[in-house]
């Protein structure tokens, strides 16, 4: 995994190199069950180089803390490892780009259970469904479980989709 975050942060296949002040590989145990997939670093990510260090990313360590996990129990990744200028989502091209990564990180971590962080991640596995419909329900695909879920900045702008994060995170706990 070092090579790969070595290769990440020193990555120039894309234009979102020339933007970013730090790629943001991911982080958590390489022997996670569970690997949070979200969609792109936004400003304090870019600035840390840590994934979720912002205010979705404090939701997101409630999530995990009802149903006692840390984010040490899990490892926490985004489709793009850098920010796309002003937050714009990432485009097929950065997407193109940073995939192998993505793969090379499940091939080593070796997740039984995938949660995609909203809908540009959910589009990696379901890309005709809408996340509305399928969100906290648990797919089989090939040797992984996916659960497609909100992404937590969601909960910060509309407060009445809280419970419905809470709810979904109760799956894994059962998982």
């Amino acid at each position: 995994m070092d090579s790969i975050r070595n290769e990440i942060i020193n990555c120039t296949k894309c234009n979102l190199c020339k933007t970013r002040n730090n790629a943001v590989p991911g982080e958590g145990s390489l022997k996670a069950k569970i690997m949070f997939i979200g969609e792109a670093p936004g400003a304090n990510e870019d600035r840390d180089g840590i994934p979720f260090c912002g205010r979705s990313g404090s939701l997101l360590n409630s999530m995990l803390e009802s149903i006692e996990l840390t984010r040490k129990d899990v490892f926490i990744t985004n489709i793009v490892k850098c920010r796309p200028p002003e937050n714009r989502d990432p485009n097929e091209i950065e997407i193109e780009r940073c995939s192998p990564f993505l793969k090379l990180q499940f091939d080593i971590i070796k997740p039984k259970i995938i949660c995609t962080l909203g809908r540009l991640s959910m589009s990696l596995f379901f890309k005709d469904k809408k996340i509305s419909e399928i969100h906290g329900k648990k797919f089989k695909l090939s040797q992984y479980t996916v659960i497609p879920m909100y992404h937590p900045a969601v909960g910060l702008y509309n407060p009445n989709m809280k419970k419905i994060l809470f709810e979904d995170f109760l799956m894994l706990k059962n998982l």
